[in-house]
């Protein structure tokens, strides 16, 4: 894919998905720490979310630090927003306000108590 096909793929899926979590590995098999981190984060909340397995495709994964304008992944979107990195998704979850943010877009979910 060019770097345009890539951009306007990224779009699609970030705003067809309410909850997406661009990641190195995917959901079942992350391949690092952070992305584990956050996959269990938004599992924990019960979370539907759609995994893009950076590592597939090295277009993706450059070009999704360009279209955030954020270094690093994990990097989680809800409802066409970026929210942040894993250190940000961890201190939003602890604070309580990632389950906040979810109830508040009005995404289905399964919280967990306890």
């Amino acid at each position: 894919m060019s770097e345009k096909d890539v951009n306007a793929w990224i779009k699609e899926t970030i705003e067809g998905n309410d909850v997406v979590l661009f990641m190195k590995g995917n959901a079942r098999f992350p391949q690092c720490g952070f992305s584990a981190t956050a996959t269990k984060i938004l599992q924990h909340l019960g979370v539907p979310f759609k995994d893009v397995n950076v590592l597939d495709d090295q277009g993706i994964r450059e070009a999704i630090k360009s279209y955030s304008n954020w270094p690093t992944i994990p990097q989680l979107y809800v409802k066409g927003e970026f929210v942040g990195g894993c250190d940000i998704m961890r201190e939003m979850f602890e604070a309580g306000e990632l389950h906040d943010l979810v109830c508040a877009k009005g995404i289905p979910h399964q919280h967990h108590h306890g």
